[in-house]
């Protein structure tokens, strides 16, 4: 999208989005910070509908539920940063800018992962790293299957659901937030 296109579509001329934005990349980047503060509101929301004190479960479960596209929110919230990463695809100066959201996210549900573990309701044999990371990646990939139609919002927080009960073992209203 050209920032001509970007102008029209805002309503506003094109010399005003130049004047904040001297180049396409600034506008993206500004736009993707944008989106980046709003997905973390919407987490932190979930978490402390969760519960209190938060646990690792509740934390874990309300962030990743939070992400899915599971509303109207969360769809356009997915589908932005679906678009975000097709412009990453096709600009590498963009990947460095793109990278630091999910990679805090993913450190944050690992060190949720180890606190769980200490507190024995996750095996030892799991490495917090690698599960983080497969959890994201799971969401990911679920979330893209609910904006292409392949599963509803509900049926992708099942199959999440279903993976953190293998996780942590079944859930009970107070471990998962429900």
């Amino acid at each position: 999208m050209s920032m001509r296109a970007v102008a029209t579509e805002a309503g506003v001329s094109l010399r005003l989005v130049q004047y904040y934005f001297t180049t396409k990349q600034a506008l993206v980047l500004d736009a993707l910070a944008r989106l980046g503060t709003q997905l973390q509101a919407r987490m932190d929301r979930w978490v402390r509908e969760a519960g209190s004190p938060p646990q690792p479960r509740s934390t874990i479960t309300a962030i990743l539920s939070s992400v899915l596209p599971t509303d109207e929110e969360s769809r356009r919230i997915t589908r932005i940063y679906a678009a975000y990463y097709v412009l990453v695809l096709g600009d590498s100066s963009l990947e460095e800018h793109a990278t630091p959201q999910p990679a805090l996210l993913e450190g944050f549900l690992a060190k949720q992962l180890r606190l769980a573990q200490e507190a024995g309701a996750v095996g030892p044999e799991k490495n917090p790293a690698m599960v983080a990371a497969g959890l994201m990646a799971m969401v990911n990939g679920l979330g893209s299957s609910v904006l292409g139609g392949q599963r509803t919002g509900k049926a992708a927080l099942l199959v999440l659901r279903h993976h953190l009960d293998e996780l942590f073992g079944p859930a009970t209203p107070a471990s998962d937030g429900s």
